[in-house]
């Protein structure tokens, strides 16, 4: 098969084709770039395997960058873009189930596609845009299917996180898994146990994002997949699953919501589940605040969805999924589109102020004074204007004394 139109991103990358070649030397592109193509999807990074070796390489361009030379791998500056170029390998045992204990370069292009995970991922490409498959990988991306290349155990024995990516992939693309990849999916799944966290957080966050995320998810329930994940487990993934069959989140925020928001864990239960698995400070702080919002939406207070405001993004798109009504998050934009401030830098007067009109000194009651002026003034019971805070801070000082 050949491709005749195509994309730019891989008309740019010609010439790093063509030097290798001119020199002797096969060179191809390899991977994602390769099968989104195939599928019209959008081109994210794309990767060139060659028969060139390392050292060779080098030799061929005037700027290079060292970065994975051990596993073969040197970025070519020369024409602008980066471009990162792999020698063909074969691959040793994988002691510790996630990289090899040796690579070994070879000059054979099958050597080397037989060792990656998925024949849809097995494909490569000439410059002139003729496709190479060995492994029946354009038969399966026509039938939808995600299949290991060669042995699936030996695959996924290799590196265990290529289960997570099998369901990722089913996610994204709509492809069912074949059934005897499915199968070792099945028999090893205990084996992501030895997986850090941090990879195995990223397929799921990219499988619960995929299109048929619900049907990737229950797979991993139905095959006892979920059992091995990071964090305490969790007995409400049918819930997630019908959720997931009508919306998906658009980004990992949304994900651990919505994960999170029917679950009876407490504060700091969910505080833990998350750092469990390793989550951003700033995804734990999301979460933490519109989850309690979330679970009790019909009873959120003005004040509480003002202090929500730097997360209203994911607080709407977790309602939404959660099939609460129009009616409802149609309110809650109401209340939010018409405060009066959105932070306390909007408010009329600050500290300084109240210091400079001799209402107040510095210390604890001026920051407590000022805090109770930001929940008046959100809470429509005081105007934002310079005269009514300096009034009402003068009332706040006559009572306190």
């Amino acid at each position: 098969m050949k491709i005749d139109k195509l994309p730019q991103e891989f008309v740019q990358a010609q010439p790093i084709l063509a030097t290798l070649e001119q020199a002797g030397y096969e060179a191809y592109f390899v991977g994602g770039s390769v099968r989104d193509t195939l599928l019209g999807a959008p081109i994210h990074d794309v990767d060139i395997a060659s028969s060139a070796f390392p050292e060779e390489v080098k030799t061929l361009f005037n700027r290079t960058v060292d970065t994975g030379i051990q596993h073969g791998t040197v970025m070519v500056l020369d024409h602008g873009e980066g471009y990162e170029i792999t020698t063909f390998r074969t691959e040793s045992t994988y002691t510790d189930f996630r990289r090899p204990d040796s690579v070994t370069f070879v000059r054979s292009l099958s050597e080397d596609l037989k060792r990656r995970d998925f024949t849809i991922n097995a494909l490569a490409m000439r410059h002139d845009g003729e496709v190479v498959d060995l492994f029946d990988g354009l038969s399966d991306m026509k039938n939808g299917i995600i299949r290991a290349v060669g042995d699936a155990e030996t695959r996924f024995t290799e590196d265990a996180l290529r289960m997570m990516r099998a369901l990722r992939f089913s996610a994204q693309l709509g492809f069912r898994i074949a059934d005897d990849t499915r199968q070792a999916l099945r028999d090893l799944a205990p084996n992501l146990t030895k997986i850090a966290v941090e990879r195995i957080r990223v397929e799921f966050e990219k499988m619960l994002m995929g299109f048929n995320a619900a049907e990737s998810l229950k797979l991993a329930l139905d095959d006892g997949v979920i059992n091995y994940l990071p964090g305490e487990p969790l007995k409400i993934w049918d819930n997630i699953i019908q959720h997931l069959a009508t919306h998906q989140p658009a980004d990992a925020f949304a994900v651990w919501s919505l994960v999170l928001v029917e679950t009876d864990l407490t504060s700091s239960q969910i505080n833990r589940f998350l750092r469990n698995w390793k989550l951003s400070r700033e995804t734990i702080v999301t979460v933490m605040t519109v989850v309690p919002l979330a679970r009790q939406i019909d009873k959120v207070s003005t004040f509480d969805l003002y202090q929500s405001l730097p997360y209203k993004k994911t607080l709407f798109e977790l309602l939404t999924m959660l099939g609460v009504s129009n009616g409802t998050i149609g309110q809650i934009r109401h209340i939010i589109d018409m405060l009066p401030i959105t932070n306390s830098s909007e408010l009329a007067i600050q500290g300084g102020d109240l210091i400079r009109e001799g209402v107040m000194t510095p210390g604890p009651k001026l920051g407590q004074c000022l805090k109770k002026i930001e929940y008046a003034v959100v809470n429509g019971d005081l105007q934002n204007t310079r005269e009514s805070l300096i009034q009402y801070a003068k009332e706040q000082v006559n009572d306190d004394n």
